[in-house]
This record gives C-alpha cells, sequence and structure tokens, in this order.
C-alpha cells in the first residue's frame, strides 16, 4: 500500500498550530493527506497555508483541547469524513510547578488533554479504522512517561497512561490492520520551549531535536510500533529505560497472558 492507502483519505492532527503539530501536518500533507488542523490558539492558518501549498484539501478548528466538550468538536469538525490517521500532538505543561502549588482543576485540564480527550478520539476514529482494516494512531509523548519526577507528577502520569495505552491498543489492533505508535520525544526545539527557557534566563541548548525530524521519523516508524525511542535505534535502551524491541516484546507476552486469563484470542 502507499502512505495514501493505509491511512488516507483525511488525517487530524491535533496540536497544529506551531513546532511538532506543524510539521506532522506539513509531513502528512506531503504524503498527499488531506488534513484537518486542530489547536487552540497560535498560528493555525500558517499551518493550513502551508499544507495547502503541498497540493491537499486542508480545513482548521479553533479548539481547546483541555475543555470537557473538546472530543466532541473534534468530532463535529470531522463530520462524515473518512480519518485514516489520527495524530495527538497535544499535551504539554504549560504550569510547570510542584503539584500542590496550584489548585486541583488546572491538573485536571492537563489530564483532560493527554488523556480523556485523546481516548475519546481513538476510540471515535480507531474504531473506524479497525473495521476498515488500515488506518493510523500516532500519540505524542515524552521520556517522561517512564517515571515520575518534582514539578512533573502529573504530566509524567499523563505520559505514562500514554505509552500503556498505545501499547494495549497497538496489541489489540494490529491483527486488524491499525498502526499504533507513541513516539517518546527528548528536548525538541518548539517555540513553546525556546519560550520557557527565555522566561527562565537559560540558553538554548545545541542538541535540540527538530521537530521536522520528530515527525519524519514518528511516520517512518508508523508501520512498526508500539513505541520509538527519540534518538535511539529500535533495540538500544536509555539511560532510563528500556529499547523499544524490548517493550513491544514485553506487551506481546502481556497480550498472550492476558489472552489466557480472559479467554480472548491473542492479538498477535
Amino acid at each position: 500500500m502507499t502512505f495514501r492507502e493505509k491511512y488516507g483519505a483525511w488525517a487530524i492532527i491535533a496540536g497544529a498550530s506551531e513546532g511538532v503539530g506543524r510539521s506532522f501536518a506539513k509531513a502528512v500533507a506531503a504524503r498527499g493527506l488531506n488534513c484537518l488542523l486542530i489547536d487552540k490558539r497560535g498560528p493555525l492558518e500558517q499551518s493550513a497555508t502551508e499544507v495547502r501549498d503541498l497540493g491537499v484539501e486542508c480545513v482548521t478548528a479553533q479548539i481547546d483541547l483541555a475543555a470537557p466538550d473538546a472530543f466532541e468538536r473534534i468530532a463535529e469538525a470531522a463530520g462524515d469524513r473518512e480519518i485514516g490517521l489520527y495524530v495527538a500532538n497535544a499535551g504539554s505543561d504549560r504550569i510547570g510547578t510542584r503539584f500542590h502549588e496550584r489548585e486541583v482543576a488546572a491538573w485536571l485540564r492537563l489530564l483532560q488533554l493527554n488523556v480523556v480527550t485523546t481516548m475519546q478520539a481513538c476510540h471515535h476514529f480507531g474504531g473506524p479504522m479497525r473495521e476498515r482494516r488500515r488506518g493510523g494512531l500516532v500519540l505524542v509523548n515524552s521520556g517522561a512517561c517512564y517515571g515520575g519526577a518534582s514539578i512533573l507528577a502529573t504530566y509524567s502520569a499523563c505520559k505514562g497512561f500514554l505509552l500503556n495505552f498505545a501499547e494495549g491498543l497497538w496489541a489489540e489492533l494490529r491483527p486488524h490492520g491499525v498502526d499504533v505508535l507513541t513516539i517518546a520525544l527528548d528536548k525538541t526545539d518548539t517555540p513553546m520551549l525556546r519560550g520557557t527557557l527565555e522566561r527562565n534566563g537559560l540558553p538554548i541548548p545545541p542538541d535540540l531535536a527538530s521537530p521536522d525530524a520528530v515527525a519524519e521519523k514518528a511516520l517512518e516508524r508508523l508501520p512498526y510500533g508500539p513505541i520509538h525511542n527519540w534518538g535511539l535505534a529500535d533495540d538500544e535502551a536509555g539511560e532510563n529505560w528500556p529499547s523499544a524491541a524490548a517493550r513491544r516484546a514485553h506487551v506481546l507476552k502481556i497480550d498472550a497472558g492476558s489472552a489466557a486469563i480472559f479467554g480472548k484470542k491473542m492479538s498477535g
């Protein structure tokens, strides 16, 4: 299959105004998919113009992905379009404080953004992909998914959910021709990171990942799933986490055990 045959005709990129989201939009459009770009703020129309310049259709929807009605608005914006690729890119922690230094409502918004809206969208768009036996789900993640830390309690918990959620979906959907990938990023050159560093009087590190390279690598690794650790080969472990290959083998082992317990046919 070509990329469009596998993941067409439309892609949704949630969090597409700038940075990695905009790079995903351009990379997907370059492969021939029409795009629905979603974001709350930022230069969303600039992203759309760049996508249209690549010769595909593009529509936009300004949606607060942390709002309780975010999924309903996403589904409304998608309408009856055949969504073959869903990219959940929004999910950054713009709070940057310890858990008890903010009201819990702020953390619930972060949970809604990363977990609830993403889960609803994957269920809504992934189901038809399963029936069509083709499609893909990309959940942009962070190395924080591998463990908690001070100032990252809620953020790392959300990212840990995405890691396990993506792995489980990969095991369930791969027999049905649907690809699932979560990509765990390190420091990436985005406007938000640059703004954070500037506000704190910190220099820009020389080794930031390029958003374009991140998007290209994610789309390259999507058929293999369920995880890619940015900057590492598939069988290469990081300083504080196992290799993607080891995680994949672990998921298949757990999948087999779960099938035995629940009496379901194995995914593999």
